[in-house]
């Protein structure tokens, strides 16, 4: 049954009456019956996984756990294939002498890059899902490696190199583990900024950290900025000029050339062969001028590695945490890039199977003597911008790595170890984001403050303590935000049957005694003493171009609840209290349009007879008009008019109990009077 009411509203379905007042068919909303209420039943959650998967098909299968024959079964070979192999092998020129200073970077032998860019590389490119990802050593992971390695056993030990290969087994099981259980989610909790902020100081402690390879002399191992810097300074008396003017050059050139690979289609591949160019002139430097001064990599074993079982199993509690930080880092660092390269190129990303890849990489790494690896930023970019189309440009990296291996690992030998430097300082330079931090002073003060926090933290207390205060700030936030919900008091655009916020729009007007409150936001334990605080306030404070009768006081407090999501059981007392509170005021609540879900745990908790059935309505609109009907009531028995003696009949024991402070306004018959126009 629909019930009719007066309003002055031209989009409402009416009918213009004799008076020049208007009939609005109030729509009723559908209350739940107690079986609905109780929801369909729902079945465990081991029985929905066991049906999802029987009904997978073979194909399905084949491409869950081999996400490389989605792109096999549409591979076209005429158009694919040649850009496929020549941006693998522009990366993979570039990854070679990348992976020895990465390595270098972790307090590493220089070929143990070398194979954490072979294997792992192979692997990912069957079990990956991104097809422009570039895997293999980074420098932000080979920091972390050195740093926390560093404080448990020498470099130069054999154990240092025994841990660093147990940590890739390490992460990829973490990295696997999540992507089997489905947990890429909670990588949403660490915001932007933070990840911005960290990158950005590790970049600057990773440049800090090559720069003794420039001055000639050897500087502490630290990831705080203080440590590095003061024994910079302390050593300065034994600065070299000949390793300083090297290295300078080739960081030079390298800038150079990336900077025109950026700059035009035409120069792109310059921005790959810069390191390879690095790496040749100063091995060429170091063969005919053979300058004593300038340290070089030595020795180099050549051939593909060997299976072997990571060892050091009894240091794998000291490094637990370390691995969670390496997993968190390199899943940030690898999905980003990765799904930015997916929207790009037109296919769809599974960050879970995303990081089963990884992990499944890391592991089959950590068997043939590979330290930790994730996507690149660098090189994937590069690839991406060579043409690379499927993972065969990752299996061609693959290919030269082993080549490398194989035969030129004897050229090696005589790489300056500041050429190699000037590569690592040339990657991270890119990854001081100061144009970020310009962005959120501009656009978000608290984003900001959020970049600044997690970047000083990291600089001055080292990586793991910036980490874990960056993303506490961050979670803080969102808790912040989640507990001081927007709630909006709204108010009718003129012409429309429309509520807006009133902040928002100044000219929408409310009616004198109703308040329409909007939340937008679940409504929770969390939150709901902040949304009662903010019903108080509007209650005693409401204000705009009011309309309607002339009261001196609240009646109804309608509550719009479209954009709450979810209810929860501590929510649903505080509406009771809150019901019971303005019962004691003779205040009225109204709910206007809860969604299904809300809808049934009102229903099976009670609120909605508590409250009234008939206070529920379909539109805010509706609910105003029942409300604005029974305050215009109101006004005329106070002021004792007989002008609608029809009204004050039919209403006469509504009146009487909405006067009393103790009691709460009855819906009056499904037929009123209608109201006049300059009323609404």
């Amino acid at each position: 049954m629909e019930r009719s009411y007066a309003s002055s509203s031209s989009g409402d379905m009416a009918s213009l009456s004799g008076t020049g007042t208007r009939s609005v068919r109030i729509i009723p909303l559908q209350h739940p019956s107690p079986e609905k209420a109780a929801g369909p039943p729902t079945a465990p959650l081991v029985e929905r996984v066991t049906a999802r998967l029987r009904g997978m098909s073979g194909e399905e299968w084949l491409s869950a756990l081999l996400p490389c024959s989605r792109w096999m079964r549409s591979y076209r070979w005429r158009e694919y294939l040649q850009a496929d192999l020549m941006a693998g092998a522009t990366v993979g020129v570039m990854l070679v002498p990348q992976a020895m200073s990465y390595a270098k970077l972790a307090g590493l032998h220089p070929i143990y890059g070398l194979y954490t860019g072979f294997v792992p590389v192979f692997i990912y490119s069957i079990f990956g899902s991104s097809r422009q990802l570039a895997v293999g050593p980074v420098a932000l992971v080979s920091l972390l490696v050195s740093n926390v390695l560093g404080t448990i056993v020498d470099s130069s030990d054999e154990l240092y190199t025994q841990l660093a290969i147990l940590l890739a087994l390490m992460v990829g099981v973490l990295e696997a583990l999540m992507g089997l259980l489905r947990l890429g989610w909670l990588l949403r909790f660490i915001s932007h900024s933070v990840i911005s902020g960290f990158t950005t100081a590790s970049a600057i402690v990773i440049g800090l950290s090559q720069i003794k390879y420039f001055l000639g002399y050897e500087i502490t191992r630290s990831s705080k900025i203080i440590p590095l810097i003061t024994s910079i300074i302390q050593g300065i008396h034994d600065f070299s000029w000949p390793p300083f003017v090297m290295g300078s050059s080739f960081l030079a050139i390298l800038l150079i050339m990336k900077h025109l690979g950026k700059s035009g289609k035409s120069f792109r591949y310059l921005r790959a062969a810069g390191p390879l160019t690095a790496v040749v002139l100063g091995t060429l430097l170091v063969k005919i001028f053979h300058p004593s001064s300038i340290t070089v990599v030595g020795e180099i074993p050549q051939g593909l590695p060997s299976f072997s079982i990571p060892r050091g199993f009894e240091h794998a509690k000291s490094l637990i945490s370390t691995a969670v930080l390496i997993t968190g880092v390199a899943i940030l660092e690898s999905v980003g890039i990765a799904k930015a390269l997916a929207a790009k190129n037109g296919y769809e990303l599974d960050s879970n199977q995303e990081l089963f890849g990884l992990g499944v990489a890391n592991i089959c790494g950590a068997f043939f003597s590979a330290y930790p690896s994730t996507g690149s930023f660098s090189r994937s970019a590069v690839n991406h911008e060579s043409g690379a189309r499927t993972g065969l440009s990752g299996i061609t990296m693959g290919v030269i790595m082993g080549c490398a291996l194989l035969f030129l690992t004897p050229l090696f030998t005589d790489i300056p170890q500041c050429a190699l430097a000037a590569i690592v300082i040339s990657a991270v330079i890119g990854l001081v984001d100061y144009e970020e931090a310009i962005f959120l002073w501009k656009v978000d003060k608290k984003d900001f403050l959020l970049w600044v926090i997690t970047s000083v933290t990291t600089l001055f207390f080292g990586i793991e303590i910036g980490v874990l205060v960056g993303v506490g700030f961050s979670l803080a936030f969102v808790i912040h935000e989640s507990a001081n919900p927007h709630v909006a008091v709204l108010g009718r655009l003129p012409g429309t049957t429309i509520y807006r916020n009133i902040l928002q729009y100044p000219e929408a007007y409310t009616y004198n005694g109703i308040v329409v409150v909007r939340i937008d936001a679940p409504i929770y334990f969390a939150n709901i003493s902040y949304i009662k605080d903010r019903l108080r306030e509007y209650e005693l404070n409401a204000s705009s171009a009011h309309r309607g009768p002339d009261v001196a006081r609240i009646y109804f407090v309608i509550l719009e609840m479209s954009p709450v999501t979810h209810i929860d059981s501590s929510a649903v007392q505080a509406l009771k209290d809150l019901n019971q509170e303005y019962r004691a005021r003779g205040i009225q609540i109204a709910i206007a349009n809860p969604n299904r879900q809300v809808h049934f745990l009102l229903s099976k908790s009670g609120l909605i007879d508590l409250i009234g059935k008939e206070w529920y309505f379909v539109r805010v609109h509706d609910a105003v008009q029942v409300c604005l009907q029974h305050v215009q009531n109101v006004t005329s028995k106070k002021s004792g008019s007989s002008s609608n003696e029809t009204i004050r009949k039919r209403q006469s024991g509504y009146l009487q109990s909405l006067l009393k402070q103790d009691s709460v306004p009855e819906l009056p018959p499904m037929l009123e009077p209608l109201l006049h126009e300059n009323i609404v």
